[in-house]
């Protein structure tokens, strides 16, 4: 997993510039919104709200926003929401695999989207099942280093999380990548909780199970098409399955 922890490290320090963007704000409310349709209003009967919404404050997120997303989704203000969760393929250059996650409300617009950002910058569509046996679907805690007045490290986190069901943690400079199966999160989640542990985000996530090697100019190329599609407000995540050196990421 050492390269994906490269391109995770780099992923989050991104979220950092995309929040300043505003991009991110509304990818988080439509994510509140949509985990309150499907499983309910109530965060404390619903971990993926409990989660959507701790990713939101976490990232600044204004609480009145937050609460009109809860309202909206769970249909208590009579408006209802209405996303389709829509899973795009496709290979960016090098033959660097991608699986594009949308959330939408009208499926051509956001097919639209995505194959324009995709031909713009190198990349091409691919027919489903062709790019996704190459990702497995994984819960992923991000757990800072920093805790308040104190630090944690990977041995702290392992003995929190371990009879949980965690696979392996991960050292992504300045916080931890706890992954584990999809269905293990909330326990791997709470016990974080119950070991005093606070945590940035907690969700499903698609990783690799085999990763291309990039060169600098490979790795530019891939990371210009990831952002464009992430600037597609119908994507809400980008999974690509590559790898390049520490320095080349730093500098990306």
């Amino acid at each position: 997993m050492s390269g994906h922890s490269k391109w995770a490290t780099t992923k989050h320090k991104k979220a950092v510039i995309d929040a300043k963007r505003g991009k991110l704000f509304a990818k988080l409310i439509k994510n509140i919104e949509v985990a309150a349709r499907t499983g309910g209003p109530d965060p404390e009967g619903n971990p993926t709200l409990y989660d959507a919404i701790q990713k939101a404050k976490k990232q600044s997120v204004p609480n009145d926003n937050i609460d009109r997303a809860v309202k909206r989704g769970g249909g208590l203000d009579g408006g209802a929401v209405d996303y389709t969760t829509i899973m795009y393929e496709g290979y960016g250059p090098n033959g660097v695999a991608l699986l594009i996650e949308c959330l939408t409300d009208n499926k051509n617009r956001a097919a639209m989207e995505v194959r324009t950002a995709m031909t713009r910058n190198g990349g091409t569509m691919a027919d489903p099942g062709s790019v996704s046996y190459l990702f497995n679907r994984k819960g992923v805690v991000i757990v800072p280093a920093e805790q308040g007045e104190s630090t944690t490290n990977e041995d702290d986190i392992l003995v929190a999380v371990l009879d949980a069901g965690a696979e392996e943690v991960n050292d992504l400079d300045g916080s931890f990548e706890v992954v584990s199966e999809a269905t293990d999160l909330v326990a791997v989640r709470t016990a974080l909780q119950e070991a005093g542990l606070d945590y940035d985000s907690a969700e499903a996530s698609f990783l690799p199970s085999v990763q291309v090697e990039l060169d600098a100019a490979g790795a530019g190329k891939v990371v210009k098409l990831i952002d464009a599609l992430e600037d597609c407000d119908d994507v809400q995540n980008v999974y690509a399955n590559f790898d390049a050196p520490d320095e080349v990421m730093a500098e990306l």
